[in-house]
């Protein structure tokens, strides 16, 4: 018998697992891989409201909690989050009336066990309702004003606009809100590129060029991305623009032995392994099992030949590696604030001791695989957060601390509509090759 369910019901589940914490896009997935069956209107329309929910939930609860006596924070998870849900409707889904958010949002309370509760749903969200102009912070805290504003917490805003300044940090809030599709690189030993066009067109997603990068597409409108034409067949990779450009910046070439020590999923590597062309080898290494099986399947799935997935911790000292590697990719663990508008909770989850903790972890691996690389070879450092601890500032320790490296490339990529935020610099290691 096959279970009803409505597409807020759906997004509230995605929400409870938060709750548990459990990561949104893993939440997602789980629960939209649960209900296949369902509509396709019906799943957007719950990964909208999940996904939209969480992105502005720092602004949904100062909303809630200027008219409800009990604070967001005291609820039941339950009604936090049909509450959320229901005020994300009025303010942000023009094509919701606020009496069907209403209505709805105390259906789902009387459904999931709480139709005691029916009045005071009912009631918070019929006061918003009456109430459109909600009362922000004023400009006397600016810091404080952005962080509702574009739900980010105000100690982000503080350090962005201490290492960015005012205009830059407004940009990098704005860019979070930017619809952006899906970035695939294409596997063009597998496929052309205008055949796999056509393949994804058929199933009724939207196919465009990517500006940036011609090994690039954008998708959108599709369904379910394990079902499209073309992915388990390996003609294609979802890999961010700014990811390609970390692996062609290495100038890898033909014969290369390319070290990944931080590799999955395995974009990076793999990008680098159809780089060398057949030749060379590349060695994609992680800290996990579970991590080392996702390289495998992404190997398999590609079918690329001259790479292998390794499990090895990157803190751990490799001798048999010492001076191997002509290309050493150092995608290293960080904060992820430049892909916030992807993994809508990790704004939530790291905090300014974690940034501390993370560019300590990052100089220690440093530290550990920088003599990996040959002379005259390259190490490419990456990230995919926009931190000045981070990115520039652990660039300038790498050379102060190994004089031998000289840095030939630094970027630092602000998110936009078509790219996440991601950092990359690139040193050679000086001497003779």
């Amino acid at each position: 018998m096959i279970k009803e369910i409505s597409g807020r019901e759906l997004a509230l589940a995605v929400l409870l697992e938060m709750e548990q914490g459990e990561k949104s896009h893993i939440a997602l997935r789980r629960v939209l891989e649960k209900y296949q069956y369902l509509d396709k209107r019906e799943r957007a329309f719950a990964t909208r409201l999940a996904e939209g929910t969480t992105e502005r939930r720092i602004e949904l609860d100062y909303v809630i909690d200027q008219f409800s006596k009990v604070k967001i924070r005291k609820m039941k998870p339950v009604i936090r989050c049909i509450l959320r849900c229901a005020v994300y409707q009025m303010k942000y889904m023009e094509s919701v009336p606020d009496s069907a958010a209403c209505n709805e949002a105390v259906k789902l309370a009387v459904k999931k066990g709480f139709g005691n509760l029916r009045g005071f749903v009912n009631g918070v969200l019929r006061s918003i309702a009456r109430n459109p102009d909600i009362r922000y912070p004023g400009n006397e805290n600016f810091a404080e004003y952005l962080s509702v504003r574009w739900s980010v917490p105000e100690w982000i805003i503080s350090m962005w606009l201490m290492d960015y300044g005012k205009e830059r940090t407004k940009e990098l809030l704005a860019s979070l809100y930017i619809e952006k599709a899906t970035t695939i690189r294409v596997n063009e030993e597998r496929i052309s590129r205008e055949a796999l066009k056509e393949k994804l067109r058929q199933e009724g997603a939207t196919v465009k060029e990517h500006p940036l990068h011609s090994a690039a597409l954008l998708i959108s409108d599709y369904d379910y991305l394990g079902i499209l034409p073309g992915f388990r067949e390996g003609y294609f990779q979802v890999q961010d623009v700014s990811s390609i450009q970390a692996a062609e910046r290495a100038g890898i070439r033909e014969g290369d032995h390319v070290i990944d020590v931080c590799a999955a999923p395995g974009g990076k590597a793999l990008h680098a392994a159809q780089l060398l062309k057949g030749s060379g080898y590349v060695e994609a290494r992680d800290l996990t099992e579970e991590k080392v099986n996702l390289i495998w399947e992404n190997i398999r799935r590609m079918g690329c030949s001259n790479i292998r997935a390794k499990r090895w911790d990157a803190l751990v000292y490799d001798v048999d590696s010492e001076g191997k590697a002509d290309v050493l990719l150092a995608d290293l663990p960080c904060s992820g604030l430049g892909v916030m508008s992807k993994k809508t909770d990790i704004k939530y989850r790291v905090t300014n001791e974690q940034i501390k903790e993370l560019v300590a972890l990052q100089r220690r691996i440093l530290e550990t695989v920088h003599s990996y690389v040959r002379p005259g070879g390259t190490l490419v450092y990456s990230t995919c957060t926009v931190c000045r601890a981070e990115n520039e500032e652990n660039a300038r320790w790498f050379t102060q601390k190994f004089p031998e490296y000289a840095m030939k490339y630094e970027e630092q990529i602000v998110p936009s509509e078509t790219t996440d935020g991601f950092y990359i610099a690139v040193f050679k290691r000086m001497g003779e090759e």
